[in-house]
């Protein structure tokens, strides 16, 4: 679960950043400020960022789950074949 909160951590810290660049070029260009327009284009900002530069913690966060799944998946078919011998 360590790789999952540090992989939204990050995602949303990259979120954050992005708005607040974005909001703050938004203001030195425009007299109005329009708040979904920032958050839209903060969003395609920080996913593409995300998908370039969080590759490692995202990597690390799938190994997890795919191992977690591995030994789930091994139980289950431990508690069949138990099932099956009875």
């Amino acid at each position: 679960m360590k790789e999952f909160w540090i992989y939204t951590a990050l995602r949303a810290g990259l979120f954050v950043g992005a708005f607040c660049l974005v909001g703050g070029v938004w203001l030195l260009v425009a007299d109005t400020v329009n708040v979904l327009w920032i958050i839209v284009i903060a969003f395609l900002i920080s996913g593409i960022a995300s998908y370039v530069l969080l590759q490692r913690q995202r990597s690390a966060f799938a190994v997890k789950v795919e191992n977690r799944a591995g030994r789930m998946s091994r139980k289950y078919e431990e508690m069949r074949s138990k099932e099956d011998e009875d």
